[in-house]
């Protein structure tokens, strides 16, 4: 039977998108786990890989064309397999297995005396979701709802452990948790079957681990004997990790990506899971053991010192592009080239607000940061240049009422911006806090979605890496982008002196449609103002 393939929501906000490159033609021959197409979202340039074999039937969207989610976009069957009525239904996949299933269901009414192997009405099957754009499998690291537990529409259901992060996974439909189709510490393949909701005593029991009626019970069976035979001829062609003795190594996804970057060999690991199971803890608190020094080899007696001759080959590394570093040349390339940036720079003295820091920073618990300060006093100048807040959608200025603080976070894949909501009605010690929390977050790898969305102006520090001055890009659809440099000791003019003295330069990318030079110049000079007069922040 023909398998139809509707554009797959790749991203938690997508809402269309566009095929960027079939890697298949039609007619191609396809397997499972095959990369069919890359597609472009909102957020990344993914690849869209076949959940089915057979034939690449139809390609309903063509390179470089934009759909919406759900949209036709491929169908995969059997060699010469008629799909014209799949065509003529625009590949209306949910009425075409709604007539299969109704077919199916006559035939065995008239075979089997009236037998009824359709999923119950209102009952919805969860399956394994795809997390993130690399993830082939995931871990249910805790269940947040039992079974037989009432569960409403956005209710956390369980916590789920992918390549990248920790990450909760709420539901999309109310009623009663039936049945949960993995166990805690469990690992499983993306759409295996992850639990069953429906009304409260709905029997379930029809319904098999692929989240469909189950066939007959002979037909099962052999599918099962299949299974089991597939099993164990995978189980003794593979050569996957192994431990020192020859046996098989249990870690979880993400320990697998943590290790494989830290360069740690899986088998030294003792694990702390279920099972001896290896998981993210274990990788952390791993230390290597020492290896013992090699004996020096001898060496003969030093050769005649001859003309040196420089000799080598010509090399380079190439290292594929993450979906990270996709994502933030796309981005940024978006913003730089359609977006006319200037900048204006101003210096400012930082003499009071070293002194004010020390002075906060002396009470119990408190710990302020300059990063925190420039935040707030943006965070305060923007409620006074409200124009510097705002979006170009290209019909329209949006201008927010609300103040969003987005914060450049250097991660080893790139950068990542958190964002923190009202920064504005936030003190200092609240900003240092929030701060501190969403950038741990971000380099563990354990950054939401949604804590990175919202931001209406940005601040990007290199401060503490000795830089005295430079210009950002800007975070789209923000207008602007404030670029914080570090303090520098050097003499400065003061009542007709020169004295010793501690500037630090702060730089505003400017979108030129939206924020005139006039504008952005005065949002420095009240920036300014609240910066050399730190106790106008503290009211």
């Amino acid at each position: 039977m023909a398998e139809v393939i509707n554009m797959p929501r790749l991203s938690d906000t997508m809402e269309e998108g566009t095929v960027a490159k079939w890697l298949k033609k039609e007619g191609d021959k396809v397997e499972e786990g095959d990369i069919l197409a890359e597609i472009e979202t909102d957020k990344a340039t993914m690849e869209f890989e076949s959940f089915y074999d057979g034939t690449l039937l139809h390609i309903g969207i063509e390179e470089g064309d934009t759909a919406p989610v759900d949209k036709l976009l491929a169908i995969i069957g059997e060699e010469g397999e008629d799909i014209s009525a799949l065509l003529e239904g625009g590949g209306d996949a949910k009425k075409a297995n709604d007539d299969e299933k109704e077919d199916n269901t006559n035939d065995e009414e008239e075979t089997s005396g009236g037998g009824n192997d359709e999923i119950p009405e209102g009952v919805e099957v969860v399956t394994m979701p795809r997390l993130s754009d690399t993830m082939e499998e995931g871990t249910v690291a805790s269940w947040l709802k039992k079974e037989g537990d009432k569960v409403e529409e956005g209710d956390i259901l369980a916590e789920i452990e992918t390549d990248k992060a920790t990450m909760e996974f709420e539901s999309f439909y109310e009623g009663t948790l039936l049945k949960i189709g993995l166990e805690e510490g469990e690992t499983a393949k993306v759409d295996s079957l992850l639990a069953i909701i429906g009304p409260e005593g709905t029997d379930v029991s029809n319904v098999s681990a692929n989240g469909k009626p189950k066939a007959d019970k002979k037909a099962s069976s052999e599918e099962k004997e299949d299974k089991k035979e597939d099993t164990a001829k995978k189980e003794e062609t593979k050569s996957t990790e192994t431990s020192k003795d020859g046996g098989r190594i249990f870690a979880s996804p993400l320990a697998k990506k943590m290790a494989e970057d830290k360069g740690i060999d899986l088998s030294e690991v003792k694990g702390s899971g279920n099972n001896g199971r290896i998981v993210k803890k274990d990788i952390e608190d791993f230390k290597p053991s020492e290896k013992p020094a090699q004996a020096p080899k001898e060496t003969a007696a030093p050769a005649a010192p001859q003309a040196y001759v420089p000799a080598g080959e010509e090399s380079f590394e190439e290292i594929k592009n993450s979906q990270m570093r996709k994502t933030i040349a796309k981005r940024l390339g978006e913003s730089k080239f359609n977006a006319p940036h200037y900048y204006l720079t101003i210096e400012v003295d930082m003499e009071n607000a070293m002194a004010s820091r020390k002075q906060i920073n002396e009470m119990p618990d408190v710990k302020v940061s300059f990063n925190d300060m420039v935040i707030k006093a943006s965070a305060m100048a923007l409620r006074k240049h409200p124009q510097v807040n705002s979006q170009w959608t290209g019909d329209s200025m949006k201008i927010a009422k609300h103040i969003h603080m987005g914060v450049a976070v250097a991660v080893e894949e790139g950068l990542v911006v958190p964002v923190l909501k009202f920064a504005d009605q936030m003190s200092m010690t609240q900003i240092g806090g929030n701060v501190k929390d969403v950038a741990g977050k971000a380099r563990n790898k354990k950054l939401q979605p949604q804590e990175m969305e919202g931001s209406t102006f940005t601040v990007s520090n290199l401060g503490m890496f000795g830089i005295v001055e430079f210009t950002s890009i800007i975070n789209q659809p923000n207008s602007a982008i404030l670029s914080v440099g570090t303090i520098v000791e050097k003499p400065v003019v003061k009542n007709g002196e020169v004295v010793v003295g501690n500037t630090m330069k702060l730089t505003l990318a400017c979108d030129h449609r939206t924020v005139d030079g006039a504008t952005g110049a005065a949002f420095l000079k009240t920036l300014k103002t609240y910066m050399e007069n730190p106790v106008t922040m503290l009211a």
